[in-house]
């Protein structure tokens, strides 16, 4: 993507913090449907970049808050623009009311893939 080696995943979970600024890597696995070993993953490597800090949460000291550095949020303001045309071309290829209903059911999907995720007992995480 834009700042070279930033991966679609990444850009993910640059916009799920930038949303949800404190979140835990949890709740990340729940908005953003990467499986808690990959995002833990994720994380490390985008703490090393200097994108994402974390600290450990008052509520419950095993779980960790996650938000974005000045860093992580310039990458992601540079980024928008070209994560932006990627949508528009990929959606594009469909006519407007394909489009609106392909919207509806990707949002369907990931309602319901967050209802198992949260019903199968996610624990706080890393």
């Amino acid at each position: 993507m834009a700042d070279g080696d930033l991966t679609p995943r990444q850009y993910a979970v640059l916009v799920a913090v930038a949303q949800n600024e404190g979140v835990s890597q949890t709740l990340l696995v729940e908005k953003t449907g990467v499986d808690r070993s990959t995002l833990a993953d994720i994380v490390r490597r985008m703490l090393k970049k200097g994108l994402l800090q974390r600290r450990r949460t008052k509520e419950d000291a095993r779980a960790y808050a996650v938000k974005l550095t000045e860093e992580g949020w310039r990458v992601l303001k540079s980024t928008d623009p070209l994560a932006k045309r990627v949508d528009d071309r990929i959606l594009g290829v469909l006519p407007g009311q394909q489009r609106e209903r392909f919207l509806q059911d990707l949002n369907l999907i990931v309602k319901a893939l967050g209802k198992l995720q949260a019903g199968n007992g996610a624990d706080s995480g890393e």
